[in-house]
């Protein structure tokens, strides 16, 4: 089955799916995006995303390309058509076709909006689980707001390929401080010998994930205590455990960081126990 696109208003062919070559999401990675899970085929906090979004296009001084209601609903057909039972949906906004010129475009000129789905293996992704990721840490090199979830991720590409040369699946970043800031693609988080679970705080340096804000309610109604706080590269290799967060990942084990055993060296309890307990907490539409 062929798979199906929205781009600024029509439902097409992903194959025909294009932008005008001017769109500035192309000329200046001028926008912003979000992905969220699909998981028996409804959408996983589509409302903690829809907030994001509007936060993240609200920074950049990009308007809404149609109600939230709207959007909604073109989000939902999007699965539909595609048929994705478990998987991702991404929708991107930039602030649209003009002449290229660095300052914005006149407001007559509508934002861009794409929208894709696609299905994922949950059995792989189970497997992955089960056995656990290697990290690998590199030195911060993105710009200040990573607190917009902007396209603009050469960053974030090239570290993501460092680490998947280095035989890791993830890479998490340093800053000047000498602490762990977050992953390319996820959230970062230890859990140390006592048992507490650490992360750094959503005011500093990092993107306020949603699978973050979810598990932050199942940690509380399970009583494991939580430090938002940073954390070293060597407290990590210390910690009890570790593991990343991510819409399409979850709660995901990492058993080593820059080559080194974490724990046991094999998926630890808390953070199995924590991607056991997330869905329960999760909003469906």
């Amino acid at each position: 089955m062929a798979r199906i696109a929205y781009v600024n208003g029509r439902y097409c062919d992903l194959r025909n799916a294009s932008v005008n070559i001017e769109d500035r999401g192309y000329q200046f990675s001028d926008g912003v995006y979000e992905v969220c899970e699909i998981r028996d085929g409804s959408l996983v906090d589509l409302p903690r995303h829809m907030a994001r979004l509007k936060r993240s296009l609200g920074e950049i001084r990009i308007a809404m390309p149609m109600s939230e209601g709207a959007l909604a609903a073109v989000m939902h057909e999007v699965v539909r058509r595609n048929r994705v039972h478990y998987g991702l949906i991404y929708l991107q906004i930039t602030r649209g076709v003009a002449h290229r010129d660095h300052a914005f475009p006149s407001p007559s000129v509508k934002p861009s909006l794409t929208i894709t789905a696609k299905s994922l293996n949950f059995e792989k992704n189970q497997a992955m689980a089960v056995k656990g990721i290697a990290v690998v840490t590199l030195p911060e090199n993105r710009w200040p707001r990573v607190d917009i979830k902007s396209v603009s991720l050469l960053p974030n590409v090239l570290a993501k390929q460092q680490a998947k040369e280095q035989g890791a699946y993830e890479a998490w970043f340093v800053g000047s401080d000498g602490c762990v800031t977050e992953g390319s693609s996820s959230n970062a988080w230890i859990v140390t010998k006592s048992g507490t679970v650490v992360t750094r705080s959503a005011e500093s340096g990092i993107l306020p994930g949603i699978t973050r804000a979810v598990l932050m309610e199942v940690l509380a109604a399970l009583q494991i205590r939580l430090e938002e706080r940073p954390f070293t590269p060597a407290e990590a290799h210390e910690a009890a455990e570790a593991f990343v967060t991510a819409s399409t990942q979850i709660v995901m084990p990492v058993v080593k960081i820059d080559g080194k055993p974490v724990g046991t060296g094999a998926p630890g309890p808390i953070a199995l126990k924590l991607r056991d307990h997330f869905h329960g907490f999760s909003t469906f539409s």
